[in-house]
């Protein structure tokens, strides 16, 4: 199929769940709706008795589903294994979005829909590269894609990156949102000051976290054991530090209503970094504008959201600080912990989203008893047999399809790089499952020969004395994760312990 009118079907599409709603487009296309607007050729085809590809994704968060989605809603015949390394789906919606925003995380009533579908099936527990190899994968499907996301985090580079105190974003978040593998994390929440390095949406969660009142967090999904270290948390102030200006910031204006609105809180903005700033975002695009002129209203005004009395009297506080790069975490006198960043002051060259910071030669030291560092994700590597770019942290691939090896595609963050909403993930992941499509179109993959799909696979796993976890498995861990929510009055106490999650459901 010439790519261009097919995937223009993908520009608006249901997002599932409570809060669903349409996005982007036109109306007649929807992950509920049927053929959409494929060219006359490609229904004809997949509305014929077309032989039943076997297709495996590896990783059930947001791109895995929803590149399992399209292909189920586009082909009648075609059949999809999920594989995911932990007992538990819906990957980041579940680790990566923030307690307090369980809106957002509507979506996983849709993929459990898709789980459920009779030519779906799920296998957690199963870890791709070590209990089952990509190339075992190839041989047992007709196509394979990856879409196991960003499972590391980018590096700082700067002396001191491994004290004490220090932590990067993705352990963090993953720890209050029980990640298995953090859940062991103590951040050390003594101190009064935290540090967060980055101007994202990611950081701006951690902040809002940090100082969030208590009562609050009691009502989401946050784990038991970081609500308790919380309680007890000694931090009331959090500085913000980006490299470049507030032109440049990735946050988005709801996040940062949400920061401004956050209640026993003030921001603290300096004026002098928004001067001038009104005449720079005449043309600016209409979210940048808006983002923008929120912040010179907070720095330059007092903000009307909350009553001046209320702000003075605000226990906790937090602000942006802009133009400085990190250059070395300080250690405390006696060497055991972190003590301040110093940074290096900047200067912009070149203007809006490309701009460059540029070191002055000046530097300035904030102190902080807690630096988390949220300047990015980054995929790992998941096999030797799959081409993978180093610098860019992807998979090389156009359109999905990876670069020399027919058969292997790739959706999501390992596929574009860890940027952008659920939103984008969903377009991204609908694009590579239509040149899954267009390949079984037109032959490039060759369905003439059957596969044996998870058959293959599971005499593998156990060969290896792996035990996969079924969806009915998960939902026996999700009752139980809910039940135990409904005792403390909250959504549910997620399980952090693989152990126990495996118990559950008599493995």
């Amino acid at each position: 199929m010439a790519g261009a009118r097919g995937r223009a079907s993908l520009g608006r599409c249901w997002l599932g769940g409570k809060g669903g709603g349409w996005a982007g487009g036109s109306p007649a296309c929807g992950i509920i709706s049927s053929l959409c607007f494929m060219p006359a050729g490609l229904k004809r085809w997949l509305s014929s008795a077309a032989p039943a590809p076997r297709v495996c994704v590896v990783g059930s968060g947001p791109a895995g589903f929803y590149t399992a989605q399209h292909i189920l809603k586009h082909h009648g015949g075609a059949q999809v294994d999920i594989y995911e390394k932990l007992p538990v789906p819906f990957g980041l919606v579940r680790f990566g979005v923030a307690p307090d925003h369980p809106e957002v995380k509507n979506v996983t009533n849709s993929f459990t829909q898709t789980a459920r579908s009779e030519r779906c099936a799920y296998y957690g527990n199963v870890t791709v590269g070590r209990d089952v190899t990509v190339p075992e994968l190839q041989q047992a499907y007709h196509a394979v894609v990856l879409s196991y996301g960003a499972e590391d985090n980018r590096v700082l580079g700067i002396p001191g990156e491994n004290l004490p105190g220090v932590l990067s974003a993705r352990a963090f978040v993953g720890w209050y949102n029980g990640l298995p593998e953090n859940r062991h994390l103590k951040p050390d929440l003594s101190c009064e000051t935290a540090l967060i390095l980055g101007h994202g949406n990611v950081a701006l969660d951690i902040a809002r976290i940090l100082l969030a009142p208590l009562p609050l967090l009691r009502k989401t999904d946050i784990t038991a054991g970081s609500l308790a270290a919380l309680a007890c948390s000694k931090v009331k102030r959090v500085w913000l530090v980006g490299r470049r200006g507030p032109l440049q910031v990735a946050f988005t204006i709801k996040e940062l209503r949400e920061m401004i609105n956050l209640p026993g809180t003030r921001p603290v903005l300096s004026p002098a970094d928004f001067t001038g700033l009104e005449n720079a975002i005449k043309d600016a695009p209409r979210p940048r504008k808006r983002l923008t002129e929120l912040m010179i209203k907070t720095a330059l005004e007092k903000p009307v959201e909350k009553p001046v009395e209320v702000q003075a009297a605000a226990a906790r506080e937090w602000g942006l600080k802009f133009q400085r790069s990190p250059q070395e975490v300080l250690p405390s006198a006696d060497g055991t912990r972190v003590r301040a960043v110093r940074m290096a002051l900047t200067r912009l060259e070149g203007s809006g989203d490309s701009a460059k910071a540029i070191p002055t030669g000046d530097v300035e030291d904030l102190e902080c008893g807690l630096v988390l560092s949220s300047i990015g994700y980054r995929s790992l590597p998941l096999d030797p047999a799959v081409p993978f770019d180093a610098q860019r942290g992807v998979i090389p691939n156009t359109s999905g399809r990876v670069e020399g090896v027919p058969g292997l595609y790739c959706s999501g963050w390992v596929k574009r790089g860890p940027t952008g909403v659920i939103i984008t993930t969903m377009n991204d992941s609908f694009d590579t499952a239509q040149s899954v499509l267009e390949d079984l179109q037109v032959g490039t993959l060759d369905v003439s020969s059957s596969r044996e799909g998870f058959g293959a696979v599971e005499s593998i796993l156990r060969s290896r004395g792996v035990r996969p976890v079924s969806f009915s498995d998960w939902e026996k861990i999700d009752a139980a994760e809910v039940a135990r929510g409904r005792a403390a009055g909250k959504p549910r106490e997620k399980i952090v312990d693989p152990q126990e999650m495996l118990q559950l459901v008599g493995h």
